[in-house]
């Protein structure tokens, strides 16, 4: 929270990149680009809801792997 209102991160990841190909699922230092995003905006003392906004099935999979709420899927 802050000042006294709630606060809602979106990490949006789609499935296709034009440099890298497939970079939010790609492992950085053993982990998935993507989980990193999620344990920083897990970290936050001032993000109280995280979601994440995708099209891409394995991009959603591995979200919630990393307990991301996925409250719907992009089209």
């Amino acid at each position: 929270m802050y000042n006294d209102k709630k606060i809602l991160a979106v990490i949006t990841a789609r499935g296709g990149s034009k440099r890298l190909l497939r970079k939010n699922i790609r492992l950085l230092s053993g982990k998935p680009l993507i989980a990193w995003t999620i344990e920083e905006g897990k970290k936050s003392k001032y993000i109280d809801s995280l979601i994440l906004s995708s099209e891409d099935e394995e991009i959603i999979d591995i979200a919630k792997k990393w307990r991301c709420e996925v409250p719907f899927v992009r089209h």
